[in-house]
């Protein structure tokens, strides 16, 4: 069954990060300029379009009326190395990446969609150290992106500092997974981490902090089978009609 909405690619030659992004969006069957789009902006985006299989997941919670009306983006890396460099906090190119998304993605996508343009209908999500920036964007910029969804994110001592220090927590709705069988888990860099006890030690600060914040441990490993499954929760817990 091929999908029943369209697949928009457009380039960006970006200053910050000195490259040509391919930015790709998923519209609704229902899809008109009529109408305002709530935007969900994924790192990982060719994983998440792939192996999530949001375009099918759209289709199916539109047609079942489960979320608001939303657009999905997908922003992709060249490879596990440039990836590591553009989402780690520590990476070399996280702050252009940052500014790539915030001033570079974001007037593209409110030029050529009908989005809401506020924080709240834009959601910021992603899958390991894609979680992870989704995170530490969020804080760093919460009148712009207001929603975080987080599945198994990378979280270490800078992650850590940057929650204890924030000040603006409340303004964010959180959806965060972690699955009980992450306590070894292989990194980019071929380093072998315990994400579980971190994740949940970030779970403790963003509960003292947070009331719009969800929390599941998932009976599972760092993998798209896990993430997946939980995709449906996930997006009907932020996309959902309140």
């Amino acid at each position: 069954m091929g999908r029943k909405g369209k697949m928009v690619d457009k380039e960006i030659n970006s200053t910050y990060l000195e490259e040509t992004i391919t930015i790709k969006w998923y519209q609704p069957e229902a899809f008109t300029p009529l109408n305002t789009y709530h935007l969900c902006i994924m790192q990982d985006g060719n994983d998440y379009f792939q192996m999530g299989r949001v375009a099918t997941l759209s289709d199916k919670l539109h047609d079942e009326a489960e979320i608001e009306d939303t657009v999905f983006v997908g922003i992709h890396y060249r490879n596990r190395y440039d990836r590591h460099d553009k989402y780690h906090p520590s990476g070399p190119k996280n702050e252009a990446y940052t500014n790539f998304l915030v001033r570079e993605v974001l007037p593209l996508l409110d030029q050529e969609l009908s989005t809401h343009q506020i924080s709240g209908s834009r959601t910021l999500m992603g899958d390991s150290l894609a979680g992870t920036l989704a995170l530490m964007t969020a804080i760093k910029y919460p009148n712009t992106f207001g929603n975080v969804i987080m599945q198994s994110p990378y979280v270490d001592e800078t992650v850590l500092d940057a929650v204890q220090k924030a000040n603006n927590l409340d303004k964010l709705s959180i959806y965060h997974t972690i699955g009980t069988e992450e306590a070894n888990v292989e990194t980019t860099i071929a380093e072998v981490k315990d994400f579980l006890t971190p994740n949940r030690k970030l779970r403790d600060l963003i509960t003292e902090k947070n009331t719009e914040y969800i929390y599941h441990e998932l009976e599972g490993n760092h993998t798209w089978k896990y993430w997946q499954q939980d995709l449906p929760r996930a997006l009907k817990t932020i996309f959902g009609w309140e």
